[in-house]
């Protein structure tokens, strides 16, 4: 294990025990640093990795923060969502985020697996759909951060911040949690296998076939409530 390791490690375990509410500022760089025994170099790369999975935000200036950043409301983001609506959202991601998979699926490193599969544990401890939604959106997001591309990470949180901007309605009040045999969960750890196994055809293939199926029940959410 390297110490870029041991300060992500330490880093998590700091965050889990404060209990840090979102937007909570993190103390500065070498204060923080000296808190956890590691170097401001090794910090800055745990902080990097933690800002890639949407678990903080900086900004120059004024620091480090819980959650992912906040959106402009007058962004282009903001204006696309309005004119916009879940379906359009829904195709959206059907396009791109399968070629994300297949990407992930030739690029992805044992850490990218590691966490993929801590996803899932989360997904299937979830209390509330809240719960779900929040580590169902890490587990997409670290999808892309393993394609290794820039670029489709790009496109990916710009998809993800339209979808997080558009209404989508009450579309879960049959229950207040996903149910222990809720399809999301088999489909993400095919797609998870997919990846590790590096069978890109058969990753983007089933990443597809996921993102119809959510699709598919959010056009025609009384079949879900049948289902669950």
């Amino acid at each position: 294990m390297t110490t870029a390791d041991g300060a992500l490690i330490q880093l998590k375990a700091w965050l889990a025990h404060r209990k840090l509410p979102t937007n909570g500022r993190l103390p500065p760089e070498r204060e923080f640093a000296e808190k956890l025994g590691v170097s401001r170099g090794d910090l800055r790369k745990a902080l990097a990795t933690l800002e890639r999975n949407g678990e903080l935000w900086r900004q120059v200036g004024k620091g480090t923060f819980i959650g992912t950043k906040p959106d402009d409301e007058l962004s282009v983001v903001g204006k696309v969502a309005e004119q916009s609506n879940p379906i359009e959202v829904m195709n959206a991601r059907i396009l791109i985020e399968p070629i994300i998979c297949q990407q992930a699926a030739m690029n992805a490193t044992g850490i990218h697996i590691e966490e993929l599969r801590r996803c899932m544990i989360s997904q299937r401890a979830a209390q509330t759909w809240r719960q779900y939604e929040n580590v169902d959106n890490r587990l997409h997001r670290i999808i892309a951060i393993a394609s290794g591309n820039i670029v489709l990470l790009s496109l990916f949180d710009q998809l993800n911040a339209i979808r997080r901007a558009v209404v989508w309605g009450r579309l879960r009040e049959h229950s207040e949690a996903p149910p222990e045999d809720h399809h999301s969960f088999i489909q993400h750890e095919e797609i998870i296998n997919c990846v590790a196994n590096r069978d890109s055809e058969l990753a983007s293939k089933l990443m597809r076939m996921h993102l119809e199926e959510v699709r598919d029940n959010l056009m025609y959410p009384d079949r879900l409530a049948k289902k669950t």
